[in-house]
């Protein structure tokens, strides 16, 4: 059954299946979008307690419920300046150490930092032999992604590319799974030096949004890159909401040689909340 999963998402038309989805996901239609939350909600158990506004059909579409905000206070952001936060609720599917430009992916596969910053030397550079961290948002999941720690915007790449599904199993069975799917690259420089954010498109992603860009994919399927020089600054609070993902999926974290450590309780399979300390600055 996995092998047969696997072989029917090389044949179905990926990106057509998620905006399709991602359409369905916009409907203002009143019945329509809170028969969608609601049988959302029963199949993956969604705690609405957290959620800044409780009542399912609040929401104006499928999509603003999935990208629910939280109560005030509902999550701590780590305050020892030295430690590096958690970015999203999930759990880690893998994290470690970056070597000589291989990321492990899971049992038997790795791919390239070359190929997941799309193809650039310089900006992969800083990363060959640092650390990386692969959290993975499943459905039930709050999906807003937050700042692991203060850091001023220097580029974004968009990177076209495949929707397979990141789950354990594609993990296991697709190669170079990572960097084969849509992606938006963000880089930052921040007190641990270069730090990268990259948010992962999935089957069904719909989009992925930036707070200072607004939704970024899906656009024509050519690579977009942007310099965030002035006066195009962006700056970010450690804490502070970077991005959102409608519908999916998963957020790895770069940072360069000898800059960091992942905290010891951390390993592949450990649930994470988003703002509790995920690793410490060198």
């Amino acid at each position: 059954m996995k092998t047969l999963f696997i072989i029917i998402q090389y044949l179905l038309p990926q990106h057509l299946l998620s905006r399709v989805v991602g359409k369905l996901a916009e409907t203002k239609i009143f019945w329509l979008k809170n028969l969608l939350i609601e049988r959302f909600i029963k199949q993956y158990g969604v705690d609405m307690s957290q959620a800044a506004e409780e009542d399912h059909r609040y929401y104006a579409t499928f999509n603003d419920f999935f990208t629910r905000e939280l109560k005030p206070g509902a999550r701590d952001i780590c305050p020892d300046k030295s430690e590096i936060a958690c970015p999203a609720d999930g759990a880690i599917s893998q994290l470690g150490d970056i070597r000589d430009g291989r990321i492990f992916q899971a049992k038997g596969h790795e791919y390239s930092l070359f190929t997941l910053l799309g193809n650039n030397n310089e900006d992969a550079l800083p990363f060959r032999n640092g650390k990386f961290a692969t959290v993975y948002l499943s459905p039930k999941d709050y999906h807003r992604v937050h700042m692991p720690m203060d850091g001023k915007l220097i580029a974004t790449h968009y990177i076209p590319g495949q929707l397979f599904s990141v789950n354990q199993n594609t993990a296991e069975n697709v190669d170079s799974l990572f960097a084969r799917n849509e992606r938006l690259v963000c880089l930052f420089d921040t007190e641990a030096g270069p730090m990268a954010m990259i948010l992962v498109g999935a089957m069904i992603v719909a989009g992925i949004e930036t707070v200072w860009g607004g939704q970024i994919a899906p656009p024509p399927k050519t690579v977009q890159s942007q310099r965030f020089d002035t006066p195009l600054t962006v700056e970010l609070k450690k804490g502070e909401e970077m991005g959102r993902f409608k519908l999916g999926s998963t957020v790895i974290l770069l940072f360069g040689e000898k800059a960091m450590e992942w905290l010891p309780a951390f390993d592949a399979g450990t649930e994470t909340r988003m703002g509790e300390a995920l690793g410490k600055v060198a």
